[in-house]
């Protein structure tokens, strides 16, 4: 029997810890040294949405960027979880006029936005939630993208066996070095399938992305593309307010930063060539955001600025319905160097 991952954040209510929340976390290099690590970094995870990013290099392998001339906006939509705004909406909506389709061509279902503003406006218009509100609808557009480059059907890409599932599927086997079997294979919340791997080879994966180490010209070229394009445009990677979004303002490019479902979150710090990959074993997800605020203080040399951003989403304040505040979820401390 294996110990128990480390608890990496808690959620205090008044003056009581209420929960406790463990996880692991990796941080490694493109030769896969640790810097740093918690807990069991060998148990394979679903990444889910913390690797569009790797799922968008299908995109590079099979040429659609320059067959259809996308922009870097275009790219940035294909990486992100996006709160379904208005210009998420209409990013999405010309990033499939331009491969020639349209929202009926998404096979990732329609869902109310996740902006509570973008739901507001909805109702008033009294307006049904489309396919272009799934917060996976860019990336769906990018998939959408590779079948039309290989000449591949587009009815059916979300499925398996689809050619363009095959490519995305080998993309991430590239980067991150490791086989994904079909004994660790499940549906995702956009119907795409989601494949496990260790944290530890995610990490690298991020790592060799930041750098291209390890990878063909093709790959190191088309990742700095996507990196460039995601931390240009993290409005578009995510939304207002949002960790994604917030993390890379402040840095700059400095960092490429990207959640998933279920307490995953991954990135790159691309000045010192590093990747890292955090999940928090019971998936709550503002644990692991404390989780991956606190271990960027620690690692990314953060300037003043900088810092008091992660230190807000390190140690988050919860409020009640009437808007009082009830206790925060906060990481511990003394496990992220």
């Amino acid at each position: 029997m294996t110990d128990a991952n480390p608890i990496l954040a808690e959620m205090v209510r008044g003056n009581w810890v209420e929960n406790r929340y463990r996880g692991a976390f990796a941080v490694v290099d493109a030769d896969g040294r640790i810097i740093a690590s918690a807990g069991d970094i060998s148990r394979p995870i679903f990444p889910r949405s913390a690797v569009k990013s790797m799922q968008a290099l299908a995109m590079v392998t099979a040429d659609s960027i320059g067959r259809f001339g996308l922009s870097d906006e275009d790219l940035a939509l294909a990486c992100a979880s996006h709160r379904g705004e208005d210009v998420h909406v209409e990013g999405v909506t010309h990033f499939l006029e331009e491969l020639g389709l349209s929202k009926d061509d998404l096979e990732c279902g329609a869902h109310a936005p996740g902006d509570s503003e973008a739901r507001r406006q909805l109702r008033e218009r009294h307006e049904a939630p489309s396919a272009l509100h799934n917060n996976c609808s860019g990336k769906h557009s990018g998939m959408l993208s590779v079948a039309l480059a290989i000449g591949a059907p587009t009815l059916g890409y979300v499925n398996r066996d689809h050619p363009v599932q095959v490519r995305v599927r080998s993309a991430i086997e590239a980067v991150i070095g490791e086989k994904l079997t079909e004994g660790r294979c499940g549906t995702d919340g956009c119907s795409i399938p989601t494949w496990a791997a260790p944290i530890e080879a995610f990490a690298r994966g991020f790592a060799r992305m930041a750098t291209g180490k390890g990878l063909p010209h093709d790959l190191a070229a088309g990742a700095q593309r996507i990196f460039d394009a995601a931390t240009r445009h993290p409005h578009l990677v995510a939304g207002k307010e949002q960790l994604d979004t917030v993390v890379m303002e402040a840095f700059g490019g400095r960092i490429m930063q990207k959640g998933g479902a279920e307490g995953v979150q991954c990135g790159a710090i691309r000045d010192k060539g590093w990747g890292y990959a955090i999940k928090c074993d019971d998936g709550n997800m503002d644990a692991s955001r404390a989780m991956v605020a606190a271990l960027l203080l620690a690692i990314a040399d953060p300037d003043e600025k900088q810092a008091e951003v992660l230190q807000r989403w390190s140690v988050q304040t919860v409020k009640n319905v009437r808007g009082l505040d009830v206790g925060t979820v906060r990481a511990v401390e003394g496990v992220w160097a």
